[in-house]
């Protein structure tokens, strides 16, 4: 594991590099999520949950205001489950400091993956909007995703998503929660990247595999 990424949000043996199943190159990370790694008991309500997921480092995360892109590729193995279970492969969390009442927050920007419907959504300022959403078979194949962004609470935001060659999501307007004394978040904003398996607990383990990942910063501007 290169130093982009940290390791407290799997198990031991949930994530390894291999050279069996790969986009390009040599190797890939293959990620399972088992019953009970990583398991968090649901609060005010909320299901409880698990994960096995790649964290961005701290020294790499994103700001508020500056723009940013993100690309990588991902299988489902013909053998992934289908089911209804929440289901998170990707996300992007606005910053809380530890204890406060955003803590619980969704994240502002998620790839979701649930009874064979492959979304992307937006949570701020606790709604939920779905920016892509298409039902069809994504298993057996390469998924190649690509995302440039700014993150703001105001209007100046941005997200705009491909998924290969194909244009799915040109959003503008405000694309983070508010900072202020009511929601707790940091003035200004910093968002971390999760990629991996995060999903409501069940008994049936999942399988993806991660390659190519790549972040650079844009040139200032680029949206406009």
């Amino acid at each position: 594991m290169s130093n982009v990424w940290e390791t407290s949000c799997f198990a031991i043996g949930a994530v390894e590099l291999q050279t069996d199943v790969v986009r390009a190159g040599h190797g890939a990370a293959k990620i399972t999520v088992r019953s009970r790694d990583k398991f968090e008991a649901g609060i005010s309500g909320n299901s409880d949950s698990e994960r096995a997921e790649l964290l961005e480092a701290r020294e790499v995360v994103s700001k508020e205001h500056a723009d940013y892109e993100y690309a990588f590729s991902v299988f489902f193995p013909v053998s992934f489950p289908i089911v209804p279970t929440r289901l998170v492969v990707a996300q992007w969390k606005q910053y809380c400091p530890e204890g406060r009442r955003c803590s619980d927050d969704s994240p502002v920007l998620a790839i979701r993956y649930m009874s064979g419907v492959l979304r992307i959504t937006q949570d701020i300022d606790k709604r939920q909007a779905v920016l892509y959403e298409e039902k069809g078979e994504f298993r057996g194949r390469w998924l190649d995703f690509r995302f440039q962004l700014r993150f703001s609470a105001g209007r100046d935001g941005w997200i705009k998503a491909w998924l290969g060659d194909r244009n799915i999501v040109n959003h503008a307007g405000a694309t983070a929660n508010a900072e202020n004394s009511s929601t707790e978040y940091r003035i200004p904003g910093y968002f971390y990247f999760k990629i991996g398996l995060y999903r409501n607990a069940m008994a049936e383990p999942m399988t993806i595999y991660i390659d190519e990942y790549r972040k650079r910063s844009l040139p200032s501007g680029t949206f406009r």
